[in-house]
């Protein structure tokens, strides 16, 4: 039969890099280009750190002036109150701003800003000069709103700046544009200056002074503040978490003297702006959906506090080569810590863990943000790809191994070396442990073969063998070997459950045994078949396991006094017409969950300077001693009544 050439044969573990190498290409790629999907999930991860860190906080420099739902039914269903007469109607008359600020200036505030646009002129020129006139008093205090709008329409786009109307801008002016930009999955993280950045060129080269609303409100304010590292807003929480009184507490005296007593607005930027639903002043942010004004609030809070996110590496392209490098990396060092797939994978989870850790640590005690959705991604793709490639590799190579061993080691050795291959050297070379060994003969065996044929012969130690391999093997025993008629097994080699469990385990193999055999006579009487009768010895002690033999013959075994011992006693079941006899090593094991009868000390053959303490095996606590009762008579009678030997 031909060979296949090697040359063209491809190992399925050889799959995994490949696959890894191109997992590192794509994210680059990906990354470089600003792929939407990857873009995304690295915004909704950013959006979870936000969340899993949970609110913080705010700084104690702005309160809102909040233009809500309480104010505008206060004013709508308060028209007999004189000092509420500006709200009663929506839009407000400006007087109302205009005594805003006059009290928050009276108040100590540093700064007023008024997120609402005054583009044009009220139907009411009294009251656009009362605020004119509040607004000339407080020059280069009070921050008014800008707007930049873009349409589109069949002649191409327009761009537009929207500035308050002329005579509300009073010099040393201060107005901020109030756009933010929209991620894309919809939510608000940038300063409004990111979105300046955006606005067209030529448009900017005509209004050089071109700044946004926060930074703006904070200049006004005179308060030192640092110039943001990052373009991301640092979002103290969501709703209300900022300082907030209702616009309608400013306009009626009680209220009013109560804030004013308070302090509530002393040395504070107050910002005015409207927070109802009705307004449609609500957008999304990492913390949920929030009014414009709190966005506002969250951006000068950041520059006030310096707080500004920023991102490890802005370029999306050199973002893109060190993922590049790190993917890669991260996947060859997972291949040479390890060979087994499963031990890799788990490896690429605990790793790709300690990225998302690494990434959320810095995101929120550093205020650097790192790529975190994209490497995940990767990382998890190439465990799944070391599991997928490295299971059909282990399968393939195990099957080659067990066949190869089968032909001279039992199937739990074969097991043993298939589970834990790196053990294979030390396992084979010899170790010391502790186990219980059970031994088991037929009584008579050899009168037995003079009188039957020995087809008939053969053929009842095949079903009674059977049935023996079958009860040590539920008891989670290892066969060691057949030698003749006898059964040697082990429980605790090559793998142990604990003391306890191995030595209950032979308990359970031996009571099975018994019960195999009381039932195969049961069958064999009917039948008018020969009987058969055996005497099982079980002793616990330590043991040399280890490969013995030759080069063409190998046998893994145990050997050692433990061995010796429990063969003399099985050879001594027949002295007291019982079927099982255990030491007191491994009484004192199980003594709490078995019956016993103690038939005394004995001498053994090779130990006669030391008795050991026998016991004749009744059965677990709780069950009925019947089926030891029986065999026990069945025994008298079989091998014939004399007194047992003390």
């Amino acid at each position: 039969m031909t060979q296949p050439n090697r040359r063209w044969q491809v190992r399925p573990a050889a799959i995994a890099p490949i696959f890894i190498s191109l997992l590192a290409t794509t994210s680059t790629i990906a990354t470089a280009v600003n792929f939407q999907p990857l873009w995304q999930l690295e915004l909704q991860t950013q959006a979870l750190f936000f969340r899993l860190r949970g609110p913080v906080a705010p700084s104690q420099q702005v309160v809102i002036l909040a233009i809500d739902d309480d104010s505008l039914t206060r004013g709508r269903d308060s028209k007999e109150l004189k000092s509420l007469a500006a709200i009663q109607s929506w839009p407000w008359r400006r007087t109302a701003y205009a005594e805003a600020i006059d009290k928050l200036m009276a108040a100590g505030a540093k700064a007023v800003a008024v997120d609402v646009l005054w583009d044009l002129p009220s139907e009411r020129p009294d009251d656009d000069r009362r605020l004119q006139q509040t607004l000339q008093k407080y020059a280069g205090r009070v921050t008014l709103a800008a707007l930049h709008t873009s349409s589109q329409s069949n002649g191409g786009g327009l761009d537009q700046l929207v500035y308050p109307d002329p005579m509300f801008q009073i010099e040393p002016k201060s107005i901020g544009f109030i756009n933010y930009l929209t991620e894309p999955d919809g939510r608000f993280r940038r300063f409004a200056s990111a979105y300046l950045n955006r606005i067209d060129a030529d448009l900017r080269r005509s209004q050089p002074t071109l700044m946004s609303f926060d930074e703006a409100s904070v200049r006004a304010s005179r308060l030192p503040f640092t110039p943001p590292r990052g373009d991301y807003i640092f979002f103290y929480g969501g709703q209300n978490t900022f300082p907030t009184v209702s616009f309608w507490h400013m306009l009626y005296p009680k209220n009013w003297a109560l804030l004013k007593q308070q302090q509530v607005f002393k040395d504070k930027i107050v910002l005015i702006g409207p927070t109802a639903a009705f307004l449609q002043d609500i957008h999304s942010t990492p913390f949920g959906d929030v009014s414009g004004v709190e966005i506002h609030a969250n951006a000068i809070a950041t520059l006030l506090e310096n707080r500004s996110l920023a991102e490890v590496v802005p370029n999306p392209h050199w973002q893109g080569f060190y993922l590049f490098i790190g993917i890669a990396g991260i996947g060859l060092a997972i291949s040479q810590l390890s060979k087994r797939a499963t031990q890799r994978f788990f490896l690429a989870i605990a790793l790709a863990g300690l990225w998302f850790l690494i990434g959320y640590g810095s995101f929120v005690f550093a205020g650097l943000i790192l790529p975190v959705a994209t490497p995940l991604l990767a990382i998890g793709l190439s465990g799944l790809s070391f599991l997928g490639t490295g299971a059909v590799s282990d399968q393939l190579e195990k099957l080659r191994l067990r066949r190869t061993l089968e032909r001279y080691v039992a199937t739990p050795i074969v097991e043993e070396i298939l589970n834990q291959p790196e053990d294979f050297q030390a396992l084979l070379q010899g170790r010391k442990l502790k186990a219980a060994v059970l031994f088991c003969d037929i009584r008579g065996f050899t009168t037995l073969s003079y009188k039957l044929p020995p087809e008939q012969l053969v053929a009842l130690l095949n079903i009674y063998l059977n049935a023996m391999v079958e009860a040590v093997a539920a008891a989670s025993g290892t066969i060691d070997k057949f030698i003749g008629d006898a059964v040697m097994a082990e429980f605790g080699s090559p793998v142990s459950y604990g003391e306890q469990t191995d030595a209950m385990n032979a308990i359970r193999a031996a009571l099975g045994m018994r019960r195999s055999l009381a039932e195969l006579r049961s069958q064999w009487l009917q039948e008018g078949k020969t009987l058969l009768y055996h005497g099982i010895g079980i002793s616990y002690g330590e043991v040399i396991a280890g490969n013995i033999g030759s080069l063409r013959r190998l046998e893994y075994t145990v050997m050692g006094d433990t061995v010796n011992v429990a063969s003399r006693v099985e050879g001594l079941t027949k002295n007291f017409w019982t079927d099982i006899l255990i030491t007191d090593s491994l009484y004192q094991l199980v003594q709490d969950q078995v019956d016993v009868v103690f038939v005394g000390e004995h001498l053994l053959r090779g130990r006669e300077e030391s008795p050991t303490n026998l016991y004749s095996l009744v059965g677990l606590k709780g069950e009925p001693p019947t089926l030891y009762h029986q065999v026990h008579e069945e025994l008298r009678r079989y091998l014939g009544y004399k007194e047992p030997t003390t």
